[in-house]
């Protein structure tokens, strides 16, 4: 079963897409539209190219757990994708993923500017791995 991990930002949002076999991130890449129907609409693109059953969405909530306006945007995201996509939709917590996304970009030696450019595709790897551990140990 293919899973698509997004990770849904303003300007840009990344996608990660799992192998056939749901276990490894096998294809990312980054949409870079300001408007959520837009982004909806990519997603859905992308979704039917790669035969995508399920969708996980980053969930941004803040440290201490509360929902804030992110959190809201998100959840605003979710209900458009289920309906653009048909597809269910999970909200996965992402509250340390950019940050790790881009301790794993300088720690590879990328320079700012170049970590911008990946840090999306590469946040929603992260989200897409810890979704699938969590599935491999619940399932």
């Amino acid at each position: 079963m293919r899973i698509m991990a997004i990770d849904y930002g303003d300007a840009h949002t990344g996608i990660a897409i799992s192998d056939p076999t749901g276990f490894l991130a096998g294809f990312t890449t980054t949409v870079d539209a300001y408007r959520p129907e837009v982004v909806a609409d990519r997603v859905a693109a992308l979704a039917r190219e790669h035969g995508v059953e399920e969708l996980v969405l980053g969930h941004p909530k803040n440290m201490d757990g509360s929902l804030g306006p992110r959190a809201e945007k998100a959840a605003a995201m979710a209900e458009l994708l289920k309906e653009t996509t048909g597809l269910p939709v999970v909200l996965w917590d992402e509250r340390r993923t950019t940050i790790d996304a881009h301790q794993i970009l300088m720690a590879g030696g990328k320079n700012a500017k170049k970590r911008k450019k990946t840090v999306d595709a590469v946040a929603a790897s992260l989200i897409l791995e810890g979704y699938l551990t969590y599935k491999k140990s619940h399932g």
